[in-house]
């Protein structure tokens, strides 16, 4: 499944940096994109999106799935 993710509070380098090695983290994760300048996170993998969501918010950037 792909996934989007809005990240509002994703606002520079080090931000995209955090969420690009949480999401490098978890193998079930087979690819993904961070937007910094849309705030968006895309990501494709066979879990529910609600892991994902968990892990960005453990990364300490709040994600709600985009839709």
């Amino acid at each position: 499944m792909k996934y989007t993710f809005d990240v509002p509070d994703m606002s520079c380098e080090h931000c995209k940096s955090t969420i690009e090695k949480a999401l490098s983290s978890k193998k079930s994760i087979t690819g993904f994109e961070v937007d910094l300048e849309g705030k968006k996170v895309h990501v494709e993998t066979e879990e529910p999106a609600e892991m994902v969501q968990k892990l960005l918010d453990d990364a300490g950037y709040p994600a709600q799935i985009y839709m």
